[in-house]
């Protein structure tokens, strides 16, 4: 073997000693598990196989190629934006933006070579506890972006590229961004169609020409073509409650699960063959080493329950002359904001509400406090994981109000739902004068819908009930003790 390839192969190994070390392996809060270090022998294999098939100067050329493709968008902009984190034993967030570049509009006229963030993505990467949240920025979401002005979050790409982007999401979340990763349409559908198409269960009938085409409701594969249609309508959720970019941000999170889902447990083989695929259509500053150290970390990951989905919390307001209304025709003003705003419609951010979500997610919870799905379409808007309930059960605060005038009830219901894992329970009486004649679990959210129900099952009786505007309760759930209520129930 000659100088040069003894000195590719040790620079190679290198590359590869340093992937393994920096995602957990070494990790003294990392748990190993026996199918994930199987399948990281697996991957050492095949690249030791390439290493002696190929030639160590050849494979390490290989790799860096790849490596130099996924890079080749990323400037010194963009690099001072990301803040480095240690991802070998903290969580990192990385903003995924998808962008209505194609190879058709980038030879016509249509834009002039002016794309846009057609979707923003925050995702929460845990790499030591294998979790994921995915958190859908929407576009209309008003923010500050300096020299620009206040601008719709989606104009920061337009007006200074991924590293404008990456600093007006970093500064609305109020958390450092380590990583970025841009793709367009056509890269979007080659992914799926590398992977051999995704399961998804498409809630609605689509007929969308804007969004690309047409599609039929239920479990299906969608190729590439396919899924892009399900990731870009709005059009057919303009007759819904609900706005549609928030249903079209919510589809888009289904499809990056169910491609989650099928790449993770690919073979070596279709994952080196998607990462190829894709590499002329994506922007990262990840090198190959990056993308597989995370890919090896995150193996064995539960796509049902360990991957969360929400939207980032927002009001929508009309603003005209420095003030917020609740929309074009009402004088009821929201809030005070710069009168350089201009006039139209906006989604102001709910600080509060993400602060909580923010602490969710650092407490290992999912964003939203429980799954939520769009009664009227079935398009599911946020996900929990399956296992949810287990962990909502340990922080959520309950409020018992014995309503009988008998003693000792309250008292009683508090230590059933205790020993059903209900930590934060308080007991008092209910208000004086009313009559209780059921036993009732109250909420405010149909979000808790699920949780109420469980607290009805701890109780043995009752009946879980939204909250018509008539109770008022500061804990997460009321509980009402009627007059049908029986001591004995759960014995």
């Amino acid at each position: 073997m000659g100088r040069a390839a003894r000195e590719a192969r040790a620079r190679n190994a290198d590359e590869l000693s340093d992937t393994r070390s920096a995602y957990g392996r070494n990790n003294a809060a990392y748990t190993p598990r026996t199918t994930r270090r199987r399948r990281t022998g697996v991957i050492v294999a095949v690249i030791v196989a390439i290493l002696v098939v190929v030639g160590a100067g050849a494979a390490f050329a290989y790799f860096s190629g790849i490596s130099d493709r996924l890079r080749s968008g990323v400037d010194e902009g963009l690099q001072n934006a990301l803040v480095r984190t240690d991802m070998s034993n903290s969580p990192f967030y990385v903003l995924l933006l998808g962008t209505d570049k194609s190879a058709d509009r980038d030879t016509s006229d249509e834009l002039d070579g002016v794309y846009r963030s057609d979707s923003m993505i925050l995702a929460r990467i845990d790499p030591v506890n294998n979790k994921a949240s995915l958190v859908s920025i929407p576009r209309d979401t008003l923010v500050d972006l300096g020299s620009n002005g206040y601008q719709k979050v989606n104009a920061a790409y337009a007006f200074g590229g991924p590293s404008l982007a990456v600093k007006a999401v970093s500064d609305l979340a109020d958390v450092d961004i380590s990583h970025y990763a841009e793709i367009d349409f056509d890269g979007f559908a080659a992914i799926v169609d590398s992977l051999g198409g995704i399961e998804v269960d498409v809630p609605v009938d689509i007929d969308d020409w804007e969004a690309g085409g047409a599609l039929n409701a239920g479990l299906q594969t969608l190729n590439g073509e396919q899924a892009l249609i399900l990731c870009r309508t709005r059009s057919t959720y303009v007759d819904t409650s609900t706005a549609p970019d928030l249903m079209r941000a919510a589809n888009q999170r289904v499809v990056l699960s169910a491609i989650a889902h099928k790449l993770l447990e690919s073979d070596i083989a279709t994952i080196a063959k998607t990462v190829n695929a894709v590499a002329d259509y994506v922007t990262t500053d990840l090198a190959l080493n990056d993308v597989i150290g995370i890919a090896q970390s995150m193996q064995g990951i539960s796509t049902e329950n360990d991957i969360y989905t929400a939207s980032f919390p927002t009001d929508s307001a009309y603003i005209a002359n420095g003030n917020a209304y609740v929309d074009a025709y009402s004088n009821e003003v929201i809030e005070t904001v710069s009168p350089q705003i201009d006039e139209g419609y906006y989604l102001i951010p709910d600080e509060r509400e993400w602060k909580k979500m923010k602490e969710r997610m650092e407490q290992g919870l999912p964003p939203s406090e429980g799954t939520i799905v769009d009664e009227a379409t079935g398009t599911v808007i946020a996900t929990a994981g399956a296992d949810a309930k287990d962990l909502s059960e340990k922080n959520c605060t309950i409020s018992v109000k014995n309503g009988t005038g008998r003693d000792g009830l309250a008292a009683s219901a508090a230590t059933s739902l205790n020993g059903a894992g209900f930590r934060n329970v308080e007991t008092g009486e209910a208000a004086a004068g009313y009559e209780y004649p059921e036993t009732l679990v109250i909420y405010d959210d149909s979000a808790q819908k699920r949780e109420a129900d469980l607290i009805v099952d701890a109780l043995g009786q009752g009946r879980a009930m939204r909250n018509d505007g008539s109770y008022l309760f500061d804990a997460d759930f009321l509980v009402i003790i009627g007059d049908d209520w029986k001591a004995d129930a759960r014995s």
